[in-house]
């Protein structure tokens, strides 16, 4: 206790001022230096205080109110400096010194092995980099899911579109046989033959809307043959000209050597006319336009029949729909919206693919790939 009491006594010793002669320009200097240096350490715990209330969620907060300490001891060993000028109280001032070096001490030697750690503290740009990166992800995912519950939606009204078009079909066939045989039982009144002709008429429509549907859902059995697509176009060139009428121009540019490609025929040749009868209603019935149908060798053991048409093209939302069931662009009654997806139905089930370009004002092109037959000599 007199060891305790003898380092704390001010008695026999001089304040500091005296060993500056009390020159008030030293004396005032070092006062007004201290005061705004102890100011600006107790002003940083507090900072510091403030941040660690805001964001508890900071890792290393215990690392933050350690230096905090450190900052308010050394803000103290300032504060002392001013006391012992006039109060030779130097033994409180080395305690206040040595508790700054305790401070010091720990905070130095939990910073080393913490460093590391510290380092390895993403920065601003990383974190956003990582936020970007997360949303690009978020879309991707969006998007799939999207196609997800498409493909989903799709699957459904092809199996419902099926099942329906099957029992329609056998009722269908009924009506026509039926209709045969009366049409075969001799001499009718003209009144009656125009009728039987008309119901058949509309049977047989109604026939090819039926084979539309099947072939959107995938169930219409086809009949995967060689054939030559050239020819196909060739044998359908008239039919398409009188379908489109003699506003439109047609061209057929057939790339000569063609391999045989594996299709069905009445299929395929549905297609190619419901290609065209789209190119025809996506045209000005006044000015026209043009209509060029190609083939040629294209990539993959494929071969590539394009119908590009001078129309009105479609924006990118029409295009992104264009081969959905039952959707179209036209007035109600004037078409089914099942065109582009009899093709699209009719092409991947004979295992290819199709591609569609468009633009407004830049017309279509529809690209059917049809898987070619391996081993087939070119046609001539």
């Amino acid at each position: 206790m007199e060891a305790i009491e003898r380092f704390f006594s001010v008695r026999g010793l001089a304040p500091h001022g005296y060993c500056l002669f009390w020159d008030p320009a030293l004396v005032w200097t070092h006062v007004v230096s201290d005061v705004v240096i102890a100011l600006a350490y107790f002003s940083i715990p507090f900072l510091l205080w403030r941040l660690l209330r805001i964001r508890r969620d900071i890792e290393f907060g215990w690392l933050v109110a350690l230096f905090a300490i450190f900052i308010l001891a050394c803000g103290m060993t300032h504060v002392m400096g001013i006391v012992t000028l006039w109060v030779p109280a130097y033994g409180w001032e080395a305690l206040v010194k040595a508790i700054t070096a305790g401070a010091s001490l720990a905070t130095a030697a939990l910073l080393v092995p913490l460093l590391p750690k510290l380092v390895a503290i993403p920065s601003p740009a990383a974190l956003q980099a990582a936020n970007e990166a997360l949303r690009r992800e978020a879309e991707v995912r969006e998007q799939a899911e999207a196609m997800l519950r498409q493909s989903q939606k799709m699957e459904a009204i092809g199996r419902l579109t099926g099942g329906i078009a099957h029992d329609f079909n056998n009722l269908l066939g009924i009506v026509i046989g039926n209709l045969d045989r009366v049409q075969r039982k001799g001499e009718l009144p003209e009144d009656t033959s125009r009728a039987i002709d008309n119901a058949v008429a509309g049977a047989e429509r109604a026939a090819v809307l039926i084979d539309q549907l099947l072939a959107f859902a995938r169930q219409q059995p086809l009949q995967r043959l060689p054939h030559d697509v050239n020819r196909i176009v060739a044998g359908m060139s008239e039919l398409i000209r009188q379908t489109l009428g003699s506003r439109i121009d047609l061209a057929i540019e057939l790339e000569p050597h063609l391999p045989q490609a594996i299709v069905d025929r009445h299929q395929l040749e549905s297609a190619l006319l419901n290609l065209a009868i789209n190119a025809r209603d996506a045209m000005d019935e006044q000015k026209g336009g043009s209509v060029e149908i190609s083939t040629r060798s294209g990539d993959a053991g494929m071969i590539e029949l394009a119908v590009r048409d001078s129309g009105c093209g479609m924006d990118a939302e029409t295009l992104s729909r264009a081969a959905e069931p039952f959707f179209t662009t036209k007035p109600v009654n004037e078409g089914s919206g099942l065109g582009l997806s009899q093709v699209t139905g009719t092409v991947e089930q004979l295992g290819g693919r199709v591609e569609i370009e468009s633009a407004p004002g830049t017309g279509t092109v529809v690209r059917l790939f049809l898987p070619s037959h391996p081993g087939s000599a070119p046609n001539a």
